[in-house]
């Protein structure tokens, strides 16, 4: 990790949450007062579950892995991080601890935010109170959604429902480079290695997708669709 604060102003950046734009001009100031910035390597822990919680996270640039640290060293990867948008868990208002890791996949440069600011923000203006109520409302629905679609799809479901999400959410294209392991594919979808790997080969027996080591292009999406559909 590293430090070095290359963003000038938060209404500058073109990365900002986009729910800062219910702030005054005063708070956004407030905002940019109280934060710093660090860039990291692929594979470095940005942060750290169980550790205490004192800042909420925002990726100016790069890309970071969001995953529960599990016993025996299994993990669950809950979501792929993207610039704009806020990572910050429940811990904050509950235990101050992180309830998860996040690591970076890419070269990350990341901004963080004491949740002091957030909590006097949302003490003293409502429009941003309820933008940010919204949005992790949204990321807990997300993630509610994705338990109940582990434990009713089938294997080639949840790996369906993975490359669309990659494709529609992450990449905004439907070829993109794969950033993840099959390890991490697996770890994402509650599945071994190996049934990631048998899988991408029936979809790209099937016509459905093109892969290598590197890339993944979807070639039938209406059919990963109806893949998913039927779980």
């Amino acid at each position: 990790m590293s430090n070095n604060n290359t963003i000038d102003n938060c209404s500058t950046c073109t990365s900002a949450w986009k729910n800062f734009r219910h702030l005054s001009k005063q708070e956004l100031q407030f905002v940019n007062e109280n934060r710093f910035e660090a860039s990291f390597k692929p594979g470095e822990i940005i942060m750290k579950q169980g550790s205490p919680a004192s800042n909420a996270l925002f990726l100016s640039q790069g890309m970071a892995k969001v995953y529960i640290e599990g016993a025996k060293g299994r993990d669950f990867i809950l979501s792929i991080a993207r610039p704009g948008r806020m990572i910050m868990g429940p811990g904050a208002y509950t235990t101050s601890r992180h309830s998860y890791t996040v690591s970076a996949i890419t070269k990350v440069h990341a901004c963080f935010i004491s949740f002091d600011v957030f909590r006097k923000l949302v003490k003293s203006n409502g429009e941003f109170a309820e933008s940010m109520l919204e949005d992790i409302s949204a990321k807990s629905m997300r993630t509610h959604q994705k338990m109940v679609n582990l434990s009713h799809r089938k294997m080639p479901g949840r790996l369906a429902e993975a490359l669309i999400y990659f494709a529609d959410e992450i990449f905004m294209s439907d070829e993109f480079e794969v950033l993840l392991s099959r390890q991490e594919i697996g770890e994402m979808t509650n599945m071994a290695k190996e049934s990631v790997v048998r899988i991408l080969k029936e979809f790209s027996d099937s016509g459905i997708i093109e892969y290598d080591s590197s890339r993944i292009k979807i070639i039938d999406k209406q059919k990963l669709n109806l893949i998913l559909k039927r779980g």
